[in-house]
């Protein structure tokens, strides 16, 4: 057996990892601008001028384009080309109705936190946002935020539970573009982080009443206000959700 053939050789022989495509690249930016709010739901995606942009050309951004549509981001609309996926009411509903069942499951199943090492995944979560708000990154912010709410529900312990919340990301992520684009005026990046602080505060006081209580008010709805006009995909459903949550921030 020669040194090339020997399995000790083979394990330590390193490994050749591919960089990123132009594709890969093209969709990812894409993705953030997206997330970011620089891409609007509803826009139709102007080729020429992503093409100058992003420095490519039309083959790698088509492609970028399909790996969205698979996503759900973008859409094919006749006569129009691709547009930003918009959210409807009903979207809008239904995600934030499910995220916050998912939070309260986790928070019901593991507070008081029993494993010192998922209130470290926390603390490592909130010191990324804590960088992104130092590098002005606000696309990286949110995903970060996501990220920390992904630990608050790891949390619990159940792998199962925080598959499904991660299956939501890029559809909270969406949803958070929309409400960080109406407080904007209201609540700075380090605003929103000094939320997410209190809220682990709260989370390692090991009560889990004051956490749900805590969850109840941490997101701002103002993005909610007059939402009703800027979408479409009104249900009875989503009305009635939408009454209910400013009953509630009146009743405050």
């Amino acid at each position: 057996m020669t040194v090339e053939d020997s399995p000790t050789a083979a394990t330590r022989a390193p490994s050749i990892i591919s960089p990123p495509s132009l594709v890969e690249l093209a969709a990812a930016t894409l993705r953030r601008m997206i997330i970011g709010g620089e891409l609007l739901g509803g826009q139709r995606i102007v080729e020429n001028r992503l093409t100058h942009e992003l420095g490519i050309s039309r083959p790698p951004l088509r492609e970028a384009l399909r790996v969205l549509e698979r996503e759900g981001l973008v859409r094919q609309v006749p006569r129009k080309g691709v547009i930003v996926t918009p959210l409807t009411l009903h979207d809008i509903y239904e995600i934030c109705t499910l995220r916050a069942e998912f939070e309260r499951l986790a928070v019901r199943l593991g507070v008081p936190v029993t494993d010192p090492a998922r209130l470290r995944r926390c603390a490592q979560a909130l010191q990324r946002m804590g960088d992104a708000v130092d590098a002005g990154d606000e696309p990286g912010y949110r995903e970060c935020s996501f990220e920390f709410h992904l630990s608050v529900v790891g949390l619990s312990g159940h792998q199962r539970l925080e598959e499904a919340y991660r299956s939501l990301q890029l559809q909270v992520l969406m949803s958070m573009a929309l409400n960080r684009r109406a407080r904007r005026d209201r609540e700075t990046l380090a605003g929103d982080l000094a939320r997410h602080q209190r809220l682990l505060k709260i989370i390692e006081g090991g009560d889990p009443d004051a956490v749900l209580a805590e969850l109840a008010v941490h997101g701002d709805r103002a993005f909610l206000d007059g939402i009703e006009t800027k979408v479409d995909g009104h249900t009875e459903a989503s009305l009635q959700w939408l009454r209910r949550q400013r009953e509630n921030q009146e009743g405050k």
